[in-house]
C-alpha cells in the first residue's frame, strides 16, 4: 500500500493498517465465506454496516482475494490426483514465468508451487484415472522443452485447510 503523507510517499504493509476486528473477520470468513453479514458483524462485536465496509476494505486492499466453492471431486469425475514434481533444464525468470502461467492454464491443475531443493515446481493434478493422469504427464509435461524431469506422486488422500494462520 502506498500512501502520500506531506509530499512523502510511505510504503506500508497492509497488514499495518488492520486491528482486531478485521483479523477476527478474516477468521470467521475462512472458515465460512457464505456467513451473514449480520451473523459476521454480531460475531466481532461491529454494527453490520460497519461489518460490511470492512469486508468491502480488506476486499478493496487485496486482504480477502475471492469466494470459492469446495466442489467434491468425485461428482465430477475426478478419480485420483497426484503431485507432479517438476525439474526445469534452465532456470531464468522468463522461463519459469513462462512455464508457472502454462501449467496454469492447464484444466486438470489444482494448485502450483514454485519451490527451493531438487524440484522446481510442484504441481497438484485431479484426472479421472491412471490413463489420463498418464496421458496428461507424457503430453502436456514431458513434450515441454523447459522441462528436464518429472516425478509424479499420487495422492491417496486431499484434505485443504482453507485457512491462513494470521501472524501479525
Amino acid at each position: 500500500m502506498i500512501i502520500k503523507e506531506s509530499n512523502i510517499i510511505l510504503k506500508m504493509k497492509v497488514s499495518d493498517h488492520l486491528d482486531r476486528i478485521d483479523f477476527a473477520i478474516m477468521g470467521i470468513l475462512q472458515k465460512d465465506a457464505r456467513v451473514a453479514n449480520n451473523r459476521l458483524a454480531e460475531s466481532v462485536g461491529v454494527a453490520p454496516s460497519t461489518c460490511l465496509e470492512r469486508v468491502r476494505r480488506l476486499t478493496r486492499l487485496g486482504v480477502i482475494r475471492g469466494h470459492h466453492a469446495d466442489v467434491d471431486p468425485s461428482a465430477v469425475g475426478v478419480g485420483l490426483e497426484a503431485m507432479l514434481a517438476v525439474r526445469l533444464r534452465q532456470h531464468s525468470r522468463e522461463l519459469v514465468d513462462s512455464f508457472r502461467e502454462y501449467v496454469v492454464g492447464l484444466s486438470e491443475v489444482r494448485s502450483v508451487f514454485h519451490v527451493t531443493g531438487g524440484d522446481d515446481f510442484l504441481v497438484h493434478v485431479a484426472a479421472r484415472d491412471s490413463d489420463h493422469l498418464r496421458d496428461l504427464a507424457l503430453d502436456s509435461f514431458t513434450t515441454r522443452p523447459e522441462v528436464d524431469h518429472i516425478q509424479t506422486r499420487l495422492i491417496f488422500k486431499y484434505t485443504p485447510t482453507w485457512r491462513l494462520p494470521i501472524l501479525v
